[in-house]
């Protein structure tokens, strides 16, 4: 195959209208995930594409995607769609439905998103005429077909994308019934930033001889991220140092996960109440309530946001100067795609991890999927503890930098103190392996499905 490594976006083949966006946007170098994918995408091609979060995936694929659309002869039909782009979450799906928007400019193109957590009757409405361009997060869209208010007939292009955490987060069973409804002669692109067996599995249901692309070996983080871990002892150190963490110099913009959702609402109010301006944003709050917050957040207006593994998917803030994990992951990959919030489009980012000795066996697996040592933070080395998982208890990795303490942050935590709920979350002792099925569907934060039956009854492309 012919070499993709190209230096800037006219080079790739791309129309005009397209690197008139690009210039608007003051995009004037191609990231190595767009220089090996638009060529493959442009050529028709499926693709496999590894790729962690802020490396320019989403222009990777809309943009050659917008461009066979404005070449292709055909146009939706009534309920119809042209290209679907599948996310995990609203967040995200309304990011990348920005992000295509402003690509497009003034192409003759009908673009739609359509997500949980809002009335659905406007999405049918809106989908009555016909959509180039359909972003959905899967259980929106499911709700959708099984009401015939649209049809898969006239796809030519399906996009899914973080795969990994649509696995996660309990889609894996849509994503088997998608693959059968979907129209055999389609290209597919399937992005993912890790690629656990499962994942392997699927993509091998909806791809035919795809290239496969990559900036980084799959399950790897960020290289401009600086990574730590705090080793504490009890619940209650975790806030003082939290606050500490969030008032040293340099913390202009920070991203805050909690394990639960009650607990991201309990943290930032405990944190606003020491004086530090954050807010949470979490899976119960209404969609324009999410967004308001979100976007709150990127205007600089609140220093810290406080937000769930599901929430977070899709901020795509510039300038996020930390990530902490108040609370270790449930999921190993789901370290990847937090500390992927910082240090995107190739800027510097540092992440830290509060790690309490039960939450070792978590510690442990995330090493050992991304294949590295964590640093450890200055003042909070690793120490023995009866409450650690066997099997964690002698540190495989054990960073520079670590000196003998008490583990005890040094900020007071006054009227504002956390209380922790009592659920703190845990991963599997040793890095155990997942279960070999796939999860169960479980209410996310996309929103019910419905059961009416579908009637079948769809409109062919003429």
């Amino acid at each position: 195959m012919k070499d993709h490594r190209l230096t800037d976006f006219a080079e790739l083949g791309l129309i005009k209208p397209l690197l008139n966006a690009l210039d608007a946007k003051q995009y004037t170098k191609p990231t190595p995930i767009q220089e090996q994918a638009i060529p493959v995408v442009l050529e028709g091609k499926d693709l496999l594409g590894l790729a962690q979060t802020g490396t320019g995936k989403t222009a990777a694929f809309s943009l050659p995607l917008i461009q066979r659309l404005n070449e292709s002869r055909y146009r939706a039909s009534p309920r119809g769609v042209r290209a679907l782009i599948l996310s995990p979450t609203r967040e995200l799906s309304d990011q990348i439905h920005s992000n295509i928007k402003a690509y497009s400019g003034r192409l003759p193109m009908h673009f739609g998103c359509v997500v949980g957590g809002v009335p659905i009757g406007p999405q049918v409405k809106a989908c009555q005429r016909g959509i180039d361009i359909l972003v959905a997060t899967p259980g929106r869209l499911m709700d959708l077909y099984r009401r015939n208010a649209v049809h898969f007939d006239d796809l030519e292009i399906f996009v899914l994308d973080e795969a990994d955490q649509m696995l996660d987060l309990g889609f894996f069973e849509i994503l088997q019934e998608l693959a059968d409804l979907l129209p055999p002669e389609r290209q597919t692109l399937f992005f993912s930033a890790t690629m656990p067996k499962p994942i392997a599995a699927l993509s091998k249901r909806f791809l035919r001889n795809p290239v496969e692309v990559k900036v980084a070996p799959a399950a790897t983080t960020v290289e401009t991220v600086t990574q730590k871990i705090a080793h504490l002892k009890e619940e209650k150190q975790k806030q003082p140092l939290l606050i500490e963490l969030l008032n040293e110099e340099g913390v202009e913009s920070a991203l805050v996960f909690a394990g639960t959702r009650e607990r991201t609402a309990q943290l930032a109010g405990a944190l606003a109440a020491q004086g530090i301006d954050a807010q949470a944003i979490h899976g119960d709050m209404d969609q324009a309530e999410r967004q308001k917050t979100l976007d709150l957040f990127k205007r600089k207006r609140i220093k810290v946001l406080v937000a769930t593994d599901v929430a977070a998917r899709g901020i795509d803030v510039t300038g996020i100067s930390r990530v902490i994990n108040f609370d270790m992951p449930n999921v190993t990959e789901n370290y990847v795609h937090r500390i992927g919030r910082t240090a995107r489009a190739g800027r510097d980012g540092e992440a830290i991890s509060l790690c309490l000795p039960e939450e070792r066996g978590m510690l442990r697996a995330i090493e050992n999927l991304t294949r590295q040592k964590i640093e450890v933070l200055e003042g909070y080395p690793w120490f023995k503890s009866d409450s650690e998982p066997k099997s964690a208890r002698t540190p495989k990795f054990q960073g520079k930098g670590g000196k003998k303490g008490s583990g005890q942050g040094k900020a007071k935590s006054g009227s504002g103190q956390f209380k922790p709920t009592g659920n703190k979350p845990s991963g599997p002792k040793g890095g155990a392996k997942k279960p070999s099925q796939p999860p169960r569907r479980s209410r996310g934060n996309d929103g019910q499905a419905q059961s009416a039956p579908s009637t079948g009854a769809y409109l062919k492309r003429k």
